[in-house]
């Protein structure tokens, strides 16, 4: 039985512990309280606070600690908004639904005037996070070296950690079936067949590699989660594929060698799901010259990617957030312009063929929490406590906000070389 690796539980976090205080917290408990008070006035959510009722009606936030959610959220903004829900201090019976209002109207929740002040306000990423080779692997181990059998209790027999492709415009129905679409459009739009070699950068619990390895192709994936490694493993191995498919632990950056003279790996296609998150933006410009070296003349690169609008991620890409906190540390997310913008000046890669579907990612998440809740027993049996049981509702319906409300997008892109036919 696989067990719960390496991670406090999460009352142990000093931050949760103990509430701000302080004269620093005094002022700026106040400031936030009013500007919350005045950005939920014109909201069409219904905010509990002290008696009163704030809000133009809507997905409910009732305030059970007033002192302390304003002391949290003056002190760490929107990290202390989250965990002032995982402490308790504010609840909502319906958390996705008011989560997506605030999430439509995020860029605007402070006013213009202070934003040129915003960054005396938010948290910087700590340099221990940031995704070098040597904090790479600690990073990943924070989230997918959880526990195996926690993400079994939620995720579809498949495996699959990322958006689903549902059929139709309006995204709903079966989540294997879905999972299965979106591997299966990836490898048709790359041209994965029989006799194709294959890199796959983020191997996941296997699923790509194996529906790959099907075609006949042949098949490396690297990784940098030990539990993903394993089971990947075992799932080819009962699948009869052993002898298609390679996984590795192994970072990326490690796939050329030191020496730009000496010769890299070369594969007819690379495919990347929902890894370049992990890669963090400093180092998006190396990730994307690997990927055009490693592939060979005529090859093609696939890459699934979690995207933000390009303004928002000039804003954002020095700011800390909940998320890194405490699901992602070291992560961010690109938008298509900087996608494009790299892979033009870096390298010989082009962005060809693209689909953006990110409604399809908040039904999937959607699907995912309803799972999650589901199984409260079971995950409460793995080890896990009731705080982690908020913060993973939190973090799912957090997420789901954003792609339902349209601050995030999911796309599916191929590149080729500039000049292949």
């Amino acid at each position: 039985m696989t067990t719960v690796l390496s991670r406090p539980a999460i009352d142990q976090w000093p931050d949760l512990a103990r509430v701000p205080a302080g004269a620093r917290t005094t002022v700026s408990a106040y400031v936030a309280r009013h500007l919350f008070t005045a950005a939920v006035r014109r909201l069409q959510v219904t905010v509990r606070l002290e008696g009163r009722t704030l809000g133009a009606g809507g997905p409910e936030m009732v305030v059970h600690r007033p002192e302390e959610f304003f002391a949290r959220l003056g002190r760490g903004a929107l990290i202390g908004f989250g965990e002032a829900y995982l402490t308790g201090a504010w609840d909502a019976p319906d958390l996705g639904a008011l989560l997506t209002v605030l999430a439509a109207d995020l860029p605007r929740l402070v006013p213009d005037r202070l934003q040129r002040l915003r960054g005396l306000a938010v948290a910087r990423p700590p340099r221990r996070e940031r995704s070098t080779r040597a904090n790479s692997r600690r990073n990943i181990a924070h989230h997918y070296d959880l526990s195996n059998e926690l993400f079994e209790e939620f995720l579809d027999p498949s495996l699959t950690y990322s958006a689903a492709l549902f059929e139709g415009p309006e995204p709903g129905g079966d989540l294997a079936r879905a999972q299965a679409r979106k591997i299966e459009r990836l490898l048709d739009r790359t041209g994965v067949t029989a006799g194709t070699r294959v890199l796959e950068i983020g191997t996941g619990w296997g699923e790509l590699a194996i529906r790959a390895a099907r075609r006949g192709a042949v098949v490396h994936s690297i990784t940098l989660s030990t539990e993903q490694q394993e089971l990947a493993r075992a799932r080819v191995a009962a699948a009869g594929l052993t002898d298609r498919v390679r996984v590795q632990l192994l970072d990326y950056r490690a796939l050329v060698p030191a020496d730009p003279g000496d010769e890299a790996p070369s594969y007819d296609v690379v495919l990347s799901v929902e890894m370049i998150e992990a890669v963090g933006h400093d180092f998006w410009a190396e990730y994307f010259t690997i990927l055009d070296r490693v592939t060979a003349p005529g090859g093609r690169v696939g890459i699934q990617a979690i995207t933000m609008p390009h303004q928002r991620m000039l804003a954002t890409r020095r700011t800390y957030t909940w998320i890194n906190k405490y699901i992602f540390p070291g992560g961010f997310l690109p938008s298509t312009e900087a996608i494009e913008q790299l892979t033009r000046r870096h390298t010989s890669l082009r962005v060809g063929d693209r689909l953006s579907f990110g409604p399809h990612y908040a039904e999937t998440l959607r699907q995912w929490d309803g799972r999650f809740r589901a199984a409260r027993e079971r995950v409460l049996a793995l080890g896990f406590d009731e705080k982690f049981l908020r913060m993973w509702h939190f973090y799912l319906e957090y997420s789901r906000a954003g792609f339902a409300s349209g601050y995030l997008d999911v796309h599916q892109l191929v590149l080729t070389r500039e000049g292949d036919a």
